[in-house]
């Protein structure tokens, strides 16, 4: 049976070589915030709104147009745990 992640690490490469990282709690909430968000507006240069659900009263916009590449990384607890 495989596992399965307790989350999904998204990883933003900005055109001006800034990373940010978010993290979604499911694939599925990644898949609807990027194509109910993000690529519509792929070529705005107007800002979004990035989730960032995990920290308390901090936000993040972003400018569409510049993202440039996305990595996403599915984190498991058990691998986390060993290593902490």
């Amino acid at each position: 049976m495989p596992r399965t992640p307790n989350e999904y690490s998204v990883h933003l490469l900005l055109e001006s070589g800034h990373r940010e990282e978010v993290r979604f709690p499911t694939i599925q909430e990644f898949q609807k915030w990027y194509s109910g968000e993000l690529v519509p507006k792929s070529a705005s240069n107007d800002f979004i709104s990035v989730p960032i659900k995990n920290i308390q009263g901090e936000y993040m916009v972003v400018r569409p147009s510049r993202i440039i590449a996305i990595r996403v990384e599915p984190i498991f607890s058990s691998s986390v745990e060993r290593f902490s």
